[in-house]
């Protein structure tokens, strides 16, 4: 029998899939976000909402675009940006025992620079929880 490892990262050692963020799926959680905290950017549009003490804990979120973003390739496309973006600034600007929805943009998403969308994510987290 042979030892399995994990992934490693490129550099620092660490797992490639070191932080799992917990995906939206039902439709009631979307809702519940979407009256809840809202902030824009020019990238990504972002809903965020507090659970309430007998909710699960850690960081959720969910990927939504409608078809105002294009196709279902650019779709697509921007969903994955949205999931990487998410993936990289949520572990550290996200807050435990939070949902947050991020709401691709026709025509900017897919295409914006991923540093801007970075940053846009980041300062719209920045805004709701401050």
């Amino acid at each position: 029998m042979t030892d399995l490892k994990p992934p490693v990262g490129p550099d620092d050692g660490t797992p490639a899939v070191s932080v799992c963020l917990t995906v939206l799926t039902k439709r009631a959680d979307f809702v519940r976000a979407s009256n809840a905290l809202r902030q824009g950017t020019p990238g990504i549009h972002l809903q965020a909402r507090k659970r309430g003490m007998g909710e699960a804990d850690g960081i959720r979120v969910g990927f939504t675009c409608s078809k105002k973003v294009g196709n279902a390739v650019a779709r697509n496309r921007a969903k994955r940006r949205l999931r990487e973006v998410a993936r990289i600034v949520l572990p550290q600007s996200g807050r435990d025992g939070w949902d947050y929805v991020l709401v691709g943009r026709k025509d900017v998403t897919a295409t914006l620079p991923f540093t801007t969308l970075i940053n846009d994510l980041t300062r719209a987290l920045q805004k709701v929880h401050g």
